[in-house]
């Protein structure tokens, strides 16, 4: 099969060259990278990278194919973390035309073709990583030779599109365990939520009542509250913000788990500030110990944006902190049930040397 000739143009002017192996069509985005050597299908599942365009650092990328997309029983996805892809476009050093795994259902070209996502093969991933990081993450664009762009502008700033707005549920979805005794219902705030965090609360015995991100589940009667990972800028979710503030100034305390969004959201919401990282975490084996101990873990992150800890409020303080760059990677109430952290403890795809968290919420619950 003939192949087209692509390009990425990064905002700066450096234009790289390669192979369009995805859907062919214009694509424009913020450029990121992932160090990951594995888990693409649950990458570009990801709501967080919603707006994104992914390089993956890993060289060779499609040689296990996709597993199946549709859905289970509980109306999650089986392996995906969500029903779509939500990457505006892939880049890769090497794409794999042939794979194998037991698990495969089709190959990972044809799934992006189906789906409308350009992909771009033959890049110089090492080349473009050392560019994001000594320049930060930039705008980009890919274009495929022969067809012409409908639009040679740059899109908006990333930061000032509200993207939670865009991948949240439109309405209030309810989850129950199977086969299990239902004791407890937790309310978890769909910022982009990844399907496997629902999965460790159902696995858990937990009922997981799932609001879109705006909504206000202070009307609700439940007994812990839930704060999802999402793409974009925490400034954008001010809604959401005053809803956790109002929860945690109720007099009925009830405990608060958050992750990744979640933690700049819960941090906001208790009067801490957020900032932009230079090219953010995206990779399976960023090191973060715990505060005021040895302990240390490996963790899946895939974020941004941090928390200040400058800026937390005297009866809070970091939970985590991050070894490589000693940026937050949690924070905690003093003395109230409310903890949140910044990598994803269920590491789908990931390590899972910190999904003792989920166990430590639910023990909270009572």
């Amino acid at each position: 099969m003939m192949k087209r000739r692509a390009k990425l143009i990064l905002d700066n002017g450096t234009q790289f060259y390669g192979w369009s192996f995805g859907y062919e069509a214009f694509a424009v985005g913020e450029v990121v990278f992932n160090t990951a050597m594995t888990g693409y299908p649950e990458s570009l599942t990801d709501p967080s990278y919603a707006g994104q365009i992914l390089v993956t650092t890993y060289p060779l990328i499609g040689n296990y194919g996709v597993p199946d997309t549709g859905l289970g029983k509980n109306g999650l996805p089986l392996f995906m973390e969500s029903e779509k892809i939500h990457v505006k476009a892939l880049v890769v050093a090497d794409y794999s035309e042939a794979y194998s795994h037991w698990n495969a259902n089709e190959s990972l070209a044809t799934w992006l073709k189906r789906e409308k996502i350009v992909a771009i093969s033959g890049i110089d991933t090492r080349r473009l990583t050392m560019m994001l990081r000594e320049r930060g993450v930039m705008m980009g664009k890919i274009e495929i030779e022969g067809l012409s762009s409908i639009d040679n502008q740059y899109h908006a700033d990333y930061g000032s599109v509200n993207w939670v707005e865009q991948v949240s549920c439109k309405e209030v979805i309810t989850y129950k365990p199977e086969g299990s005794i239902v004791n407890k219902k937790v309310v978890l705030v769909d910022c982009g939520v990844k399907a496997y965090i629902i999965r460790c609360l159902l696995r858990r015995g937990i009922e997981v009542i799932r609001v879109p991100w705006d909504y206000d589940f202070n009307q609700l009667e439940f007994d812990g509250l839930f704060l999802a990972n999402g793409p974009g800028d925490p400034e954008r979710c001010g809604e959401t913000v005053e809803h956790i503030r109002t929860f945690l100034q109720n007099e009925h305390v009830r405990p608060c788990m958050g992750i990744c969004l979640g933690n700049q959201l819960l941090a906001k919401a208790a009067g801490a500030k957020t900032y932009k990282l230079k090219y953010g975490h995206r990779s399976h084996n960023q090191p973060v110990q715990k505060v005021g101990t040895t302990q240390c873990f490996i963790t899946s992150q895939n974020h941004g944006y941090a928390v200040d800890d400058s800026t937390l409020p005297a009866d809070w303080q970091p939970l985590f902190v991050n070894m490589n760059d000693g940026s937050n990677e949690g924070i905690r109430h003093q003395s109230m049930p409310w903890f949140s952290a910044q990598f994803h403890p269920e590491a789908c795809s990931g390590p899972v040397d910190t999904e003792f968290l989920f166990d430590d919420f639910v023990k909270l619950l009572g």
